[in-house]
């Protein structure tokens, strides 16, 4: 992958989706005027970190001391003052890596992240990353400063396919990690049992985090257009079938209708987005389409 710090930021999108904002929905804890809701009030708070000073801050909170030394202004964020607590978690399993196309769904996944990320930064929340198979393999704690942006890029970057998924101990260790309530976006293929995922996303709920899926897959996974007899194999278990596609495509597409189905209505009742993805899909279009229509709800 690129060495650059912005492989996964492509500027034209970027200008597309920078007029979008993502609230949350749930009350969690940090706030922004306007943005968030809190549930803390009228009690003390301890310092967390500096950010740099944008227009409409209260000067009451300018920390003039720093002023003095460094001539720029910062304001004071404290630990209950701080915005929205977002972590993006980045399936990276050995599933990802297919693609049928210029992109596989871990790029594009990726490629979902930093934009998130460069939006979560933008409107002053912050945002941390976990990449995971069937263990966490990088965990990076959010952060709210625009520098947090490269090592996530770089984390990003550094992503590469190999090993099966376990969600649910991923995740389960991942619960054990975020203390604070806030959003947790997941981006996978969830290519699991759909029961077992779905119990997954209730560890996060249970834990009052508000949750998004961005489910992600493949146009050849959508429609399985082919046609020729081919050896197919798994990219997790590695097993290898010969198969004849146009003798199984029909139940193949019957058998995917019923485990997006089991999807969608099992994050629909626990109050989870659910948010289909294919990997040819222009990444600004998409998630512009479901930010919209979340400020609509």
């Amino acid at each position: 992958m690129s060495d650059g710090p912005t492989a996964y930021l492509d500027p034209a999108v970027l200008a597309r989706i920078s007029h979008l904002e993502l609230k949350a929905r749930l009350v969690v804890e940090g706030f922004m005027t306007g943005l968030h809701r809190s549930p803390h009030r009228g009690h003390s708070v301890e310092f967390a970190q500096h950010r740099e000073y944008s227009p409409g801050d209260e000067i009451r909170h300018v920390d003039w001391k720093v002023f003095g030394r460094t001539d720029r202004f910062f304001i004071k964020q404290f630990e209950e003052e701080t915005n929205l607590k977002c972590y993006l978690l980045l399936d990276a399993s050995a599933s990802m890596g297919y693609k049928s196309g210029p992109m596989s769904k871990l790029e594009y996944g990726a490629h979902l992240a930093a934009a998130m990320a460069f939006l979560m930064l933008r409107q002053q929340d912050s945002v941390g990353l976990a990449v995971f198979d069937r263990e966490v393999r990088t965990f990076i704690p959010a952060r709210g400063t625009p520098v947090h942006l490269k090592p996530l890029i770089q984390a990003l970057e550094a992503a590469q396919p190999a090993l099966p998924t376990d969600m649910g101990r991923a995740f389960h260790d991942l619960a054990e990690r975020l203390h604070r309530r806030g959003l947790v976006v997941v981006i996978s293929d969830l290519l699991e049992d759909p029961k077992r995922v779905l119990a997954t996303f209730a560890h996060f709920r249970h834990r009052k985090h508000e949750v998004i899926v961005f489910h992600v897959l493949d146009r050849h996974e959508v429609e399985f257009p082919f046609q020729d007899q081919a050896v197919m194999h798994g990219l997790e278990d590695g097993r290898r079938i010969l198969v004849e596609p146009r003798s199984i495509r029909r139940a193949y597409l019957d058998e995917l209708a019923r485990f997006t189905a089991e999807l969608r209505r099992g994050c629909r009742e626990a109050r989870i987005d659910y948010v289909p993805l294919v990997t040819d899909q222009p990444l600004d279009v998409a998630l512009g389409q479901y930010l919209a229509r979340r400020a609509r709800t």
